[in-house]
């Protein structure tokens, strides 16, 4: 049997597990501290849902999407985005939720690829969104909770680069344009959109592809065509971000590739990560997409962050990565005194709230201590018959090996003010 796990994906052990774990927890901890409501939907959704999403034609839909029939011949997804079943569970169950309704998620999605670092076939998004108020407020505050994640990671090297793409009333007359420009163009478009721009030509310009990237380079641009409305939103989610003290800088090519997307749209690109990778976060207004799904008009905005691609960033800045998620310490005994009294010690410190680990069986001190290195534990308590005679235990600390002798009284205070 083949033991490695399948292709594009990736087993979560220690330590790689405790850095995603630090980043799911600073997660719920930020968008709660900003008043946004946990969520999660299933795993897999009819698929119809991603189609009229992402739109028949898009790639998502023809080239990435995992799905299967199942045994009563529906045909489903795996969830490939978040956005899309966040909206589709909320106008579901709009009569029972707040206006605006504020929620954020930590998934795990899969999409079908080529597998490089960075870009793997199953990886996992921290994201939000702020569903049913069109003015510009939500979109600088899921602007500023993406940035502020990212900056309290140590990350330096990104930017934040902002645009706004119109909406259905000024933005029919720029597609035309782009749409004749496309045309003119077409045999320096790469062969993914030669003969598939028409459908979207907004796609192109949200193509990494260096073919792309040179013919976007001379396009139109959305933003001297904004119609008033457009413009004065734009306008205030740029002062939101000036007052809030967020840098950016406007990319008039930047787009979201579907129709539905409206007005803002933003992403947060590292410096340190290659093109394709680059994007570690996403976003913008999807107000047309409630209509798309079948609901009544519902405005919307938001963004997807990647968490893998955050700690490969991480990695390439060269920043330390979260610390281990070891128990505080390690409780090594010698004799049937000492392991009674280790037991005991241990269910002390689990009831105080300290992580404690022990053996299940009795060992030789060199083995005990091998296992709590390889535990993660910060400290080794060892309790052998001196110290059950005196009512003490050796406490060491296991990355220098510097210990000393304490009451057996008050471990659980000592160890209570050393770890966190």
């Amino acid at each position: 049997m083949e033991l490695n796990p399948p292709r594009g994906t990736a087993d979560l052990l220690p330590p790689g597990a405790d850095a995603m774990l630090d980043l799911y927890e600073e997660a719920h901890r930020l968008a709660r501290l900003f008043g946004y409501r946990y969520v999660d939907t299933p795993a897999f959704e009819h698929t119809e849902l991603f189609s009229r999403a992402a739109g028949e034609t898009s790639d998502v839909v023809t080239k990435e999407m995992y799905t299967f029939e199942d045994k009563g011949g529906r045909s489903l997804t795996l969830r490939p985005e978040g956005t899309a079943p966040v909206v589709r569970a909320y106008l579901d169950r709009a009569h029972d939720l707040p206006s605006p309704f504020k929620g954020y998620y930590l998934f795990t999605m899969w999409r079908h690829g080529r597998p490089q670092a960075g870009r793997m076939r199953e990886f996992r998004q921290f994201g939000v969104e702020a569903i049913g108020e069109p003015g510009p407020g939500p979109d600088a505050e899921v602007i500023v909770v993406a940035d502020r994640f990212l900056r309290e990671r140590g990350l330096a090297r990104v930017r934040l680069l902002v645009n706004s793409i119109g909406d259905e009333v000024c933005r029919p007359a720029y597609r035309a344009e782009l749409l004749a420009y496309l045309e003119a163009s077409r045999e320096r478009i790469s062969d993914e959109h030669r003969d598939r721009f028409r459908e979207n030509p907004l796609r192109v310009l949200d193509c990494k592809d260096e073919a792309c990237v040179a013919v976007a380079a001379g396009a139109p641009i959305i933003t001297d065509r904004l119609c008033a409305e457009c413009a004065d939103h734009f306008s205030s989610v740029r002062a939101a971000l000036d007052e809030e003290g967020v840098a950016y800088e406007v990319e008039p090519r930047l787009v979201r590739g579907l129709d539905y997307y409206t007005r803002t749209a933003f992403e947060f690109a590292s410096g340190v990560l290659s093109r394709g990778q680059a994007t570690l976060c996403g976003g913008g207004r999807y107000d047309g997409l409630a209509e798309v799904l079948g609901g009544s008009p519902t405005p919307g905005v938001g963004f997807g962050l990647g968490l893998e691609r955050v700690l490969l960033a991480m990695e390439k800045e060269g920043l330390a990565m979260p610390a281990g998620r070891g128990p505080a310490c390690y409780l090594v005994t010698l004799g049937e005194e000492a392991a009674k009294l280790g037991r005991e010690l241990v269910r002390e410190l689990r009831a105080a709230g300290v992580p404690a680990a022990a053996g299940f069986e009795e060992r030789p001190l060199g083995a005990q201590m091998r296992a709590a290195d390889r535990a993660g534990a910060a400290y080794a308590v060892i309790v052998g018959e001196r110290e059950v005679a005196d009512g003490t235990a050796t406490l060491r600390r296991l990355s220098d090996g510097e210990q000393e002798t304490i009451a057996a009284a008050g471990l659980v205070q000592k160890l209570k003010g050393l770890v966190p």
